[in-house]
C-alpha cells in the first residue's frame, strides 16, 4: 500500500531552499495586514539562504515538518531568552505553509520542539505572539498556553502588542 508519508525531523543542509520558501510564504501570510509592508518584506529577506545554513550548520534547535518528501514547515527552539522563570525553554517560531495549515501539522512540530526541550532540560516553554495574530493566538491557547506576560515592539514606526504564552511540563 502506497501512502503520503509525513515526518517532523532535524533541519538539513539539503532542505535550506525549501525552509527559505516556507519561512517567506508564511511570514508575509500571517504578518500581511498587521506589520507594516515595508518593514516585513525587510524581516522577510533577512532571512535568506546564509542565514538558515548558518542556524543549521551551528546546530541551533530547528526541526522540520516534511510531507511527501517536502518541507512543509519548520519550528525553531532553545534556551529562553528573557529569562522569564520559571520558563526556561522558548520556541523562537513555529511556521507552517499556508497550504498546510489547520490539518495538525503545526501540533505535531509543536508537541516535537516541547520533547525536545524537556529532553534539554527545559520542561516549561514560552511562546511570545504577536497579540494582533489572531490564528497564532488561537493555536497557542488550544494548546493551553496561558498568557503571562506582555510586551511591546516596534515594526516600521508601529507599536504592536506582543504576549508570551506558558507551558508547563509536556
Amino acid at each position: 500500500m502506497d501512502g503520503i508519508v509525513i515526518a517532523v525531523r532535524p533541519a538539513l543542509i539539503t532542505d535550506v531552499e525549501e525552509i527559505v520558501q516556507v519561512h517567506d510564504c508564511a511570514w508575509r501570510s500571517a504578518y500581511r495586514g498587521i506589520i507594516p509592508g515595508r518593514e516585513l518584506e525587510r524581516m522577510v529577506s533577512r532571512r535568506g539562504h546564509n542565514w538558515w545554513r548558518s542556524a543549521i550548520l551551528r546546530g541551533s534547535g530547528l526541526l522540520v515538518f516534511e510531507f511527501a518528501g517536502a518541507v512543509a514547515g519548520y519550528v525553531s527552539f532553545g534556551r529562553n531568552r528573557t529569562r522569564t522563570p520559571p520558563f526556561t525553554g522558548e520556541v523562537f517560531e513555529l511556521y507552517v505553509s499556508p497550504s498546510h495549515q489547520g490539518l495538525g501539522f503545526g501540533t505535531l512540530l509543536f508537541d516535537a520542539a516541547r520533547r525536545k526541550l524537556a529532553a534539554h532540560g527545559h520542561p516549561s516553554v514560552l511562546v511570545w505572539v504577536l497579540a494582533d495574530n489572531g490564528p497564532a493566538m488561537e493555536f497557542y491557547q488550544a494548546r493551553g498556553g496561558d498568557v503571562i506576560c506582555e510586551a511591546r515592539e516596534s515594526f516600521g514606526g508601529e507599536n504592536l502588542k506582543r504576549l508570551a504564552f506558558g507551558f508547563c511540563k509536556p
